[in-house]
């Protein structure tokens, strides 16, 4: 029994227990990489110089890619050893074995830049003409993460209503999502190629933007170690920093589950409408150079929605 015949088992068994299609694809992806590694090994001759061969430079790259990926290849091994295709101590195991061969991936929150910085790298990231630049700036003008922005389609946008729809399988929570989209970002979208199915496509034709190609671009602009996904705490913060706007309205822009049940059960919307004016004032500030004056910005314009 190779490592794939077991793969293929293991997910036929739990494949309708992962939450969403995004996750499913994960395990799909991850699983087929290592069983092209392991070749046609008998699952019982994988060993662990075999298995730290084949994660190192997933782990050099992106330790918490690396993390998952062993935690998977664990589980396909746990099931081989249950169903008696191999015996002994799982070579994949964290505790007590791979920890000592590997650092652990950091835990924490995202770095965030400053609301004050970000008018300036705006500014600068506008200034690159490529699909790894837009990206950033376009998870920044809809306070979105990076995974749905790298995976947005064509067929999720319309123009016409200004209103971005992303559908459940690509949500974290499950749920689908609906992005109202500001003049900037719709400015933006209209400059975008317009290359189906995605619209931050990759190099590969066909394929949507890697996460490593923003990692990259924000290395190269020097960015304090900040992080795209960070922009989210970049938005949440300022919103509550100038208080202007309900704590259930940022949440909502954020995607995120509110805390209060009751509360929760009573605000079934997603408050589309105050999420506008919300987009609206953050296109606004980030066309200027600076945020000293972001009050006296925010007073002039119409606070009402839509």
């Amino acid at each position: 029994m190779t490592f794939a015949a077991c793969a293929d088992h293991y997910l036929a068994e739990h494949i309708d227990s992962f939450r969403n299609e995004k996750h499913r694809w994960q395990w799909r992806e991850t699983l087929s990489r290592a069983c092209h590694a392991f070749d046609d090994l008998n699952v019982a001759q994988i060993d662990a110089p075999v298995v730290i061969k084949f994660l190192t430079p997933i782990w050099h790259r992106t330790a918490e890619t690396g993390s998952r990926t062993r935690q998977r290849v664990e589980k396909v091994l746990d099931w081989a050893k249950v169903h008696q295709f191999r015996d002994g101590e799982n070579p994949a195991r964290w505790k007590g074995h791979l920890e000592h061969v590997f650092a652990a991936p950091k835990s924490g929150n995202f770095a965030a830049m400053p609301f004050a910085e970000l008018p300036t790298f705006m500014a600068s990231l506008r200034q690159r003409q490529s699909s790894s630049a837009r990206a950033p700036e376009f998870v920044i003008l809809t306070a979105t993460r990076s995974g749905e922005v790298r995976g947005a389609a064509w067929k999720e946008i319309d123009l016409d209503k200004k209103l971005w729809t992303i559908p459940a399988e690509r949500m974290k929570g499950g749920k689908q999502h609906e992005v109202p989209l500001s003049k900037q970002a719709v400015k933006l979208l209209r400059a975008m190629p317009h290359i189906e199915p995605y619209v931050f496509p990759g190099a590969a034709e066909g394929k949507p933007l890697s996460d490593m190609a923003l990692m990259q671009l924000l290395k190269g602009m020097d960015a304090n170690g900040y992080t795209v996904h960070g922009f989210r705490s970049t938005f949440n913060d300022w919103a509550a920093d100038l208080g202007q706007f309900d704590r259930e309205v940022v949440q909502h822009a954020l995607a995120h589950k509110l805390l209060d049940r009751v509360e929760a059960a009573y605000r079934r919307g997603t408050a589309l409408k105050k999420r506008r004016t919300v987009d609206a004032v953050v296109g606004e500030l980030l066309r200027q150079r600076r945020v000293g004056c972001q009050r006296r910005t925010i007073e002039g314009m119409s606070l009402k929605p839509g």
